[in-house]
């Protein structure tokens, strides 16, 4: 019997490419999206086997929602193999601004509380079959703090802490928590910045990184491995000279902007 992987965010930018990737390496999919038709018409489109694939129709920020899709997973698929907590939003925020602090929330809820009720159903199950990875897509943003980019930098800074602390809960029972931080990559979620992306990469090329990333059971990994020197001088930078870095640097665009 072929391997399962359950990917939320599947219907475009990473969770597309990871779907594709994993199917070309002879996986089986179960795939969930807030668009589940769009999602249905894409993998009918790329000629998927229906045999070896299934959609779920869920939104992360609904917790009933999306941990039901996981037990409607494991119920009709049987519990896979590996679980990529993928779905997230970027959206700029101005804390000065009222109406932005409910974006915040949304952001969050998407990015944070939706990853942990994408795990939920899967970790019981996993640590009493004594294998699986939970796999959680942080960012490079969650290293230090950008203008304009509050809510998503620290959403993404929570993921990485969130999935170090999972990692350390189910290590002992053989299951394997891997965060992938992704660089940019050339996805709708980043062809809005309005400043530069260095070391852009196309989706499939981030796919085939991070597939080799989990089937390594990396702990943490940056793709591109640019993006991975970016990050580690960033951490090193003292306050004064990050904060001269980024003066004058475009702030992420807002919602509506």
């Amino acid at each position: 019997m072929s391997n399962l992987v359950y990917i939320t965010g599947a219907s475009s930018g990473i969770g597309q490419a990871l779907a594709l990737q994993y199917y070309q390496a002879g996986w089986c999919l179960a795939l969930v999206a807030r668009r589940a038709g769009e999602l249905q018409a894409w993998a009918q489109a790329q000629g998927l086997s229906p045999d070896r694939y299934a959609v779920y129709g869920a939104d992360v920020c609904d917790v009933a929602a999306i941990s039901g899709a996981g037990r409607a997973c494991i119920a009709a698929q049987g519990l896979p193999d590996v679980v990529i907590a993928n779905a997230g939003i970027s959206v700029g925020i101005d804390s000065a601004v009222l109406d932005d602090i409910e974006v915040m929330r949304r952001v969050y809820a998407t990015n944070n509380i939706g990853m942990a009720a994408t795990f939920q159903p899967f970790i019981t199950p996993m640590l009493q079959r004594r294998s699986g990875a939970l796999v959680g897509i942080a960012s490079v943003a969650g290293i230090r703090g950008l203008p304009g980019h509050a809510a998503y930098c620290s959403s993404k800074a929570a993921v990485i802490s969130y999935c170090e602390s999972l990692r350390g809960e189910c290590r002992p029972f053989g299951v394997k928590v891997v965060t992938i931080a992704p660089g940019y990559i050339d996805t709708p979620l980043t062809r809005e910045n309005r400043y530069s992306m260095p070391f852009l990469m196309r989706p499939e090329d981030f796919a085939a990184r991070a597939f080799e990333a989990i089937s390594a059971g990396a702990s943490f990994r940056v793709i591109p491995w640019q993006m991975g020197v970016v990050a580690r001088l960033l951490r090193l930078l003292p306050n004064a000279l990050f904060d001269r870095l980024l003066a004058g640097r475009p702030r992420k665009h807002r919602q509506g902007e």
